[in-house]
C-alpha cells in the first residue's frame, strides 16, 4: 500500500476489531503529527467475536462494513485498503530449555549461538504442536532469551568463551492460523484490502511507549474485556508476549450479580463512578425495575479483592515473561485498567513506585491531532491509533515467499529470516547446520573409546537465485533453495591404525635385537589388522607374543635337536615373551634324564626317549633269543649281559654357589644346572631381564660340567 493509497491526502484506514466492538481511524501523518481525521465505534450484535478470535464471520464482516461506510461518508472518501491488528490475546506462549553438547572445547561464536535459539524454537514448536489438540497451525511471531548457561552456569553472554555445553532458556510466541485467515476472510467480504497486519499490543506500543523510551525494560498492559494482554519491551523492540483470561468484564459481572442487574446495566454502573466522589451515587434499574442508587466507594469496596486476584495474576505473568524480574515500569490501557485503584494494586503487588504504573491516554497523544474534538481521548483508542501509525512503520505485516517451490506466508517483524521460513514448513532443525556420523564406540585394554563420526556439508542456501546464508533477511515475494545439510560418515578405525599408536616389542633372538608387532584379540580371538572395528567390541592389544609366534614372525623352523631357552631358562613353545626378554635357540646336550633335575625343562623329554630306547633294545633281544636254545640261550645272554656291564661309582664334589660351599653327590658327574637343586632359586617367576650364570668368573651354559673347587654365581640381571 502507497501513503495515497485510498485518498490523494494519503489517508491511512486502521481497524480494530475486537471482542467487544469494532473501531475504525482514519487519519494521514504531517510532518510530526497524525492528524484524524474521523473515528467510528460499533459494537457486536452478537457474540460474533469470543477472546479476539473470528467465530461468525459473516456477522463480523457486516459490522466492519457499516463502520467503514460511516467513515467513507464522514471523510467523504471510498476506502479501499486497510491496517489491522491480531488480538494479543489469541497469542500462545510456550517456555522452552535447549542445549547443545559438543565433543571438544568450542570456542563460542555467533553461529553457534544461532544454533542454539533455532534449536529452541523448534524445540518450542513442536512442544506447542504436540500439546495442541486439533493439530491446528501457528506463526512464530516472537521470541525471548531468558537466560543463557555455559556447561550448566549462568552466563549472560555466551560469545568467546570456550565450553562443552551451551545452553538457553527461551519464550516463543506463537499467532493461530486460523486467527490470521479469519481477519483477512472479514476484512475481504467487506470489500477491503489487507495492507498491513500486526499485533495489537505492538500497536498499542505505537501510540503508549514513544520510541525513546523502548529501549528500557517497560510492561503494557492491555485491560480489555475478557482478557488483560501483556507485552515487554527491552532494547528497542517486543521480546515477549502474554495474556491472562480475565479483565474488565469480570468486574461489570460481580456489579450485576451484586445489583441484580443485566450486564449492560452493569456496564453504566462501572463507567458511571468515574470522575466522582466516593459519596456520589450512580443510579440503576434492576431486573425486576426497581430503581435504586449505589455510591462509588460501595462500588470499589465489592470490587476491591477481585481487583487485587487479577493484578496479582497481571504481575506473576509480567515476572513470568521477563525472566522472573521486576521490569522498570507498567503502562496500562484499554478500559479495564480504568478502575480507580487497579494501578495502585498492581504497583504494590509488583513492588514498584506507584507512579511507575500509569494509565496511558491522552498524556501519550501529544503529536496526535483530531478534526472531530468530540472525540474522547482516552485509553479505548490508544490501540486503533497505534495501528495507523504502525502503517509507516510499515515492517509488521505477513508476507509471501517461496521455499524450494513451496508457497509460504511468514510474519515479517522487520527480522524475518531464511531460517524462519524453514521452520515455518517444519524442516528439521538438521537441515540447517552439519552433523557428526555416528561416533564408534568400544573397548580398549579395558578403557572405553570412542571414535567421532567426520563433520558433513553446510546447508546451501540461495535467496533469488544468489548464494547467502541463513541469516539473510527476506522480503515479499522472495524465492528460496535450499540444499539441505548432510551428515558425515560414521567413526570408524581399523586394528592396524589403532595398534600403529602402541608400543612395539623390542627382544633378543639369538643376541640380536628385533622389534616385532602387537598382536590383538577381538571379542577373546586373534584378529588381522585389516579388521574394521564394530561398535560394542573388546578389544585387547597383547604385550607379549609365545615363543611360538616368535619363531614365526621372525621364520626360524625349530629342529628336533633344538630346544629354546627364554631368558636363560628352557621353554616350550607357548611360553609368554614379553618386551626386552632373550630368545635363544641351542642345541640339545648329549645327556641323560638322570643327570638332570625333575623340574628341568628337559627332563621329561629326555626321559621320554630313554624309555622309546629301552623298549627297542629289548624288543630286539627278544627276539634274538627266541632262535636259540632257551636255556643254553639264558644262560650266555646272562654271562654277556654280566661281562659286558659297566659299573660307574657315584662321586661327591664341593662347589661355591653365592660365595656358599654346596656338595653335590649320588651321580657319577655333575653339570651347571645340577645346583639349582641345592639353592632356593625361583625359575618359574621372571624377576628381572634375564638369569646371570657365571662359573669361575665367566658367563657359563646351564649343561656345563662343574668340578670340585668351581665358583659358581646365580643372579637376575636389572
Amino acid at each position: 500500500m502507497s501513503a495515497s493509497a485510498n485518498t490523494k491526502e494519503g489517508l491511512v484506514f486502521g481497524l480494530d476489531i475486537g471482542t467487544r466492538a469494532v473501531v475504525g481511524v482514519v487519519g494521514y501523518r504531517e510532518k510530526d503529527k497524525f492528524i484524524v481525521k474521523g473515528i467510528e465505534s460499533l459494537e457486536h450484535d452478537t457474540r460474533s467475536m469470543l477472546d479476539g478470535q473470528i467465530h461468525d464471520i459473516e456477522r463480523v464482516s457486516e459490522t466492519i462494513t457499516e463502520v467503514k461506510e460511516k467513515l467513507e461518508k464522514k471523510c467523504k472518501i471510498a476506502l479501499k485498503d486497510v491496517c489491522i491488528a491480531a488480538a494479543g490475546r489469541v497469542l500462545k506462549t510456550e517456555n522452552v530449555h535447549a542445549e547443545i553438547t559438543y565433543p571438544d572445547e568450542t570456542m563460542i561464536l555467533d553461529e553457534h549461538v544461532f544454533d542454539l535459539q533455532s534449536k529452541g524454537v523448534e524445540e518450542a514448536y513442536k512442544k506447542f504442536q504436540t500439546e495442541n489438540e486439533f493439530g491446528e497451525k501457528y506463526y512464530c511471531v516472537g521470541k525471548s532469551v531468558v537466560k543463557y548457561f555455559l556447561n550448566d552456569v549462568f552466563i549472560t553472554n555466551l560469545l568467546n568463551h570456550k565450553a562443552r555445553k551451551i545452553s538457553v532458556d527461551m519464550i516463543c510466541t506463537f499467532l493461530p492460523y486460523d486467527v490470521v485467515e479469519g481477519l483477512y476472510t472479514a476484512v475481504e467480504m467487506a470489500g477491503l484490502t489487507v495492507c498491513n497486519l500486526t499485533l495489537e499490543p505492538i500497536a498499542a506500543i505505537e501510540v503508549a511507549i514513544p520510541e525513546k523510551f523502548r529501549m528500557l525494560n517497560i510492561a503494557l498492559v492491555d485491560v480489555g474485556a475478557g482478557t488483560s494482554d501483556i507485552c515487554i519491551t527491552k532494547d528497542g523492540s517486543v521480546v515477549a508476549y502474554g495474556m491472562i483470561p480475565v479483565a474488565g468484564d469480570s468486574l461489570t459481572e460481580i456489579i450485576a450479580n451484586y445489583c441484580l442487574v443485566e450486564f449492560n446495566e452493569a456496564e453504566k454502573i462501572k463507567k458511571g463512578i468515574e470522575g466522582i466522589g466516593d459519596d456520589d451515587t450512580v443510579e440503576y434499574e434492576d431486573i425486576l425495575g426497581l430503581k435504586s442508587t449505589i455510591t462509588k466507594k460501595e462500588v470499589l469496596e465489592l470490587l476491591d479483592s477481585h481487583i487485587k486476584e487479577m493484578t496479582k495474576l497481571v504481575s506473576d505473568e509480567i515476572l513470568k515473561l521477563n525472566g522472573g524480574e521486576k521490569v522498570g515500569a507498567i503502562f496500562v490501557v484499554g478500559g479495564g485498567g480504568r478502575i480507580e485503584g487497579y494501578t495502585a494494586s498492581l504497583a504494590k503487588l509488583h513492588d514498584i513506585m506507584v507512579n511507575r504504573v500509569a494509565v496511558r491516554g491522552e498524556d501519550v497523544m501529544g503529536k496526535i491531532e483530531f478534526k472531530d474534538n468530540s472525540v474522547t481521548k482516552d485509553s479505548l483508542i490508544v490501540t486503533p491509533l497505534g495501528i495507523c501509525l504502525h502503517f509507516y512503520e510499515d515492517n509488521n505485516s505477513f508476507i509471501n515467499v517461496s521455499l524450494n517451490d513451496d508457497r509460504l506466508k511468514l510474519y515479517d517483524n522487520g527480522n524475518v529470516t531464511v531460517v524462519d521460513a524453514v521452520m515455518q514448513i517444519g524442516l528439521d532443525n538438521n537441515a540447517l547446520f552439519p552433523r557428526r556420523g555416528d561416533p564408534l564406540e568400544f573397548t580398549l585394554n579395558g578403557e572405553p573409546k570412542t571414535i567421532k563420526g567426520d563433520l558433513g556439508e553446510s546447508c546451501v542456501v540461495y535467496v533469488n537465485q544468489e548464494l547467502t546464508n541463513l541469516h539473510q533477511l527476506l522480503h515479499a515475494n522472495d524465492y528460496i533453495k535450499l540444499v539441505p545439510s548432510t551428515k558425515g560418515a560414521n567413526g570408524k578405525i581399523t586394528l592396524a591404525k589403532l595398534n600403529s599408536q602402541n608400543p612395539k616389542l623390542n627382544i633378543t633372538v639369538n643376541k640380536m635385537n628385533v622389534t616385532l608387532p602387537n598382536l590383538c584379540t577381538v571379542n577373546g580371538e586373534i584378529a588381522v589388522d585389516s579388521y574394521s572395528i564394530q561398535n560394542g567390541d573388546v578389544v585387547e592389544v597383547l604385550d607379549y607374543l609365545t615363543v611360538g609366534q616368535v619363531l614365526e614372525l621372525v621364520d626360524i623352523n625349530l629342529s628336533e635337536e633344538e630346544f629354546v631357552l627364554v631368558n636363560n631358562t628352557p621353554a616350550d613353545l607357548d611360553t609368554k615373551v614379553y618386551s626386552r626378554f632373550s630368545l635363544d635357540i641351542q642345541k640339545k646336550p648329549e645327556v641323560t634324564y638322570a643327570d638332570l633335575p625333575e623340574d628341568d625343562g628337559l627332563y621329561a623329554m629326555q626321559k621320554e626317549e630313554a624309555e622309546k630306547a629301552d623298549k627297542a633294545e629289548s624288543d630286539a633281544v627278544s627276539e634274538e633269543v627266541s632262535d636259540v636254545d632257551s636255556v643254553n640261550g639264558e644262560a650266555n645272554a646272562s654271562n654277556e649281559a654280566s661281562e659286558n656291564k659297566e659299573t660307574k661309582e657315584n662321586k661327591t664334589i664341593t662347589v661355591t654357589v653365592n660365595k656358599a660351599p654346596i656338595v653335590l653327590d649320588n651321580k657319577p658327574s655333575y653339570v651347571f644346572v645340577d645346583v639349582f637343586d641345592h639353592i632356593e632359586f625361583d625359575l618359574s617367576k621372571p624377576q628381572g631381564l634375564g638369569i646371570v650364570t657365571q662359573l669361575n668368573g665367566r658367563s657359563a651354559d646351564f649343561l656345563e660340567e662343574l668340578h670340585e673347587g668351581d665358583t659358581i654365581e646365580i643372579y637376575w640381571k636389572e
